[in-house]
């Protein structure tokens, strides 16, 4: 008798499923926006905007206005053409704009004679944002009148194209209102700041081009706007506005081909860390690219023979790396270009190999044109470059001894490291705690097993006004990697880590906040992937106890107390205040951040915070204490208030 096929059911034509119009966006929204999270949720933002930047590129458009409505949805105007209204010839009986924003891969950019360069070009822009609203209304400002056109639930047509009246002051344009779905996003909450400096940025890189913000919800109204005459030039200024700069001058060059341009403005600062931002067609390259590899490729051979044309380096010198002369560089890229090779929807990674040529002869020219007219910058930044090159020669030396030190060696951990029993990452935990009296009570309230305590003296060294000699022999640094047991920098490895939580526990004070600030700093320089995973959580003690009858309330801030006052009108009790970490007795770190059935961990998430340059934002001011930048409490968006 003949094996019977595993499994019963029958597999034919019938099971194969069609998706049709836009329901594949439904589907599978992550295909085209990148997630269903906040990210994703702001992504349908920015692809209207990214169509009214386009037309402003095309040079049709002076002005955009983004707002987030009372009641919650999203509208775009811009003064460009306003999309076609006339009936499509492939679609009888349908306009174009009906089409846009109906049909996947339709719209004005593939055909060469609409849009030179635009940014969005795989044409599921608009039409992806109407599949994933439950409502969408399209105004269309365009020959004197003004269209309007709506859809409903995820992007049906609700009646054709109709004309409403005359076009405002004979304006021409176009206006997109929408409402995110809430059944696909996990929040359908715009965030104000997100959106504002994002627009800002798209400020810079279109010179002249005016952007105004409004926020209209009760109790949030904000304005903004954004209009730069010096485009990407006053960009860098702005990057670099609190760093100490190296010299007053911005750069910047640029030249074009047939069918492509480039455009760069660069600085350096005092700092230690580049800071590249690449464009292309007005959208963040946050992965880099071709026209990136050219610029980094360019700059390290121009700056190299600059520097021995002048003879400030020797013959018998080592060329500079390209990390050596792109210690504290602020640049811009900004490539426009008409058949843009992106990775993905969502436009990473440039991947077109003809930009990476015209970017770097532009540079080996231009930026050698530059450096040949300003003799005295040129020679700051070799200065600052060999300088460099010695502190990466002597850190090498110095992570030499901090491996033969640490426990990747088999050597022993740092003596003020109170261990947990458990070997086992998985279910460690390490808390990095402020002085020896709050370690004292960490150690009484943790769980022996598999808690660890490890106190460390004050505010360590802030790694980003430091190079990485210097970090690597701080005591308290080296406290850090050898308990941590990964390596640090290019030799971190997460899989080596002895602990899979590394939880910050600083006083609810402002130096407390500080504190954990620099340290927070310190990981994302220097052990970045484990931060990347999600292995590094902020502890979040109270400020505040209070009896509420027989049973001891705790209030995390002033904030928090004065809204429990506003509740409990009649509170008697007085409120105790516990600033530091050493005068909570066990019970109460126990109670507030150490019992994983009570505590409130934030798990710090790069991809959602952009927990870098919040950060350094932060460190670059010299009234760091005296800033708030306590951390929001809501672990899907953790994020630096007030910078």
């Amino acid at each position: 008798m003949a094996d019977k096929p595993r499994g019963s059911s029958s597999y034919g034509a019938s099971d194969i499923t069609v998706l049709e119009g836009l329901e594949p966006v439904r589907v599978r929204p992550g295909m085209y926006i990148g997630s269903t999270g906040p990210a994703g949720l702001h992504h349908l933002v920015w692809e209207v905007v990214d169509n009214a930047v386009d037309e402003a590129m095309a040079g049709y458009a002076t002005r955009i206005d983004v707002s987030i409505l009372k009641d919650g949805s999203c509208r775009v105007i811009d003064d460009g053409r306003g999309i076609p209204v006339d009936e499509h010839p492939q679609y009888p009986g349908k306009s174009a704009a009906e089409i846009v924003l109906t049909v996947l891969h339709a719209g004005g950019k593939f055909g060469g004679e609409g849009y030179k360069v635009s940014g969005g070009l795989h044409g599921v822009g608009v039409s992806v944002v109407n599949a994933l609203s439950v409502k969408l209304r399209l105004e269309i400002d365009r020959n004197g009148k003004r269209h309007e056109l709506n859809f409903a639930d995820g992007g049906k047509v609700q009646g054709p194209l109709k004309v409403t009246g005359d076009a405002p002051r004979g304006r021409n344009g176009t206006t997109v209102t929408f409402t995110p779905d809430g059944t696909i996003f996990e929040e359908i909450d715009f965030r104000a700041q997100t959106i504002v400096e994002r627009l800002q940025i798209m400020a810079f890189l279109n010179k002249g081009l005016e952007i105004r913000f409004e926020d209209e919800r009760a109790g949030r109204e904000m304005k903004e706007s954004f209009k730069y005459s010096g485009g990407i030039v006053d960009y860098v200024r702005h990057l670099n506005n609190s760093k100490e700069s190296l010299f007053r001058k911005v750069g910047s060059y640029e030249q074009a081909e047939e069918a492509q341009e480039v455009e760069v403005a660069f600085q350096w600062n005092t700092g230690y860390y580049e800071s590249i931002h690449s464009f292309a067609n007005g959208i963040s390259t946050i992965e880099g690219g071709m026209h990136e590899e050219g610029f980094r490729k360019a700059i390290t051979n121009v700056l190299n023979r600059y520097a021995r044309k002048r003879n400030l380096l020797k013959e018998k010198d080592d060329n500079l790396t390209g990390d050596d002369i792109r210690e504290g560089l602020t640049a811009i890229i900004s490539v426009h270009l008409a058949e843009p090779q992106f990775e993905g929807q969502t436009k990473g990674k440039l991947g077109n190999v003809s930009i990476r040529s015209l970017v770097e002869r532009a540079t080996n020219e231009k930026l050698a044109e530059w450096l040949e007219e300003n003799p005295k910058e040129g020679g700051q930044i070799v200065a600052k470059a060999i300088q460099a090159s010695r502190a990466r020669l002597a850190a090498q030396q110095a992570k030499a001894l901090t491996r033969r030190k640490s426990a990747l060696d088999g050597a022993g951990l740092p003596g003020k490291l109170v261990d947990c029993s458990s070997k086992e990452p998985r279910e460690c935990e390490l808390f990095i705690v402020e002085g020896n009296s709050a370690g004292g009570s960490a150690k009484d309230a943790r769980n022996p097993r598999n808690q660890a305590i490890l106190p460390i003296r004050g505010k360590i060294l802030n790694v980003e006004k430091a190079r990485a000699d210097k970090i690597l022999k701080n005591t308290e640094i080296q406290a850090l990697i050898s308990a941590i047991g990964a390596g640090v920098e290019a030799d971190f490895d997460v899989t080596k880590i002895r602990y899979d939580k590394i939880i910050l526990l600083a006083d609810a004070d402002v130096d407390g906040s500080h504190i954990r600030t620099l340290l927070l700093t310190f990981f994302y320089r220097q052990m970045t992937e484990m931060v990347n995973q999600g292995h590094v959580y902020v502890a979040q003690p109270p400020l505040y106890s209070t009896l509420v009858g027989k049973e001891k309330t705790y209030l995390r801030d002033d904030a928090a107390k004065e809204a429990f006052l506003r509740e409990n009108p009649n509170h008697k009790n007085d409120f105790q205040r516990l600033k530091g970490l050493g005068e909570m007795d066990f019970d109460e770190l126990r109670d507030t951040t150490m019992d994983p059935t009570k505590r409130a961990l934030l798990q710090i998430n790069v991809e959602q915070a952009a927990l870098a340059d919040e950060v350094c934002s932060i460190l670059m001011g010299d009234d760091v204490p005296q800033r708030r930048h306590f951390i929001q409490t809501n672990a899907k968006d953790v994020r630096f208030l007030d910078i």
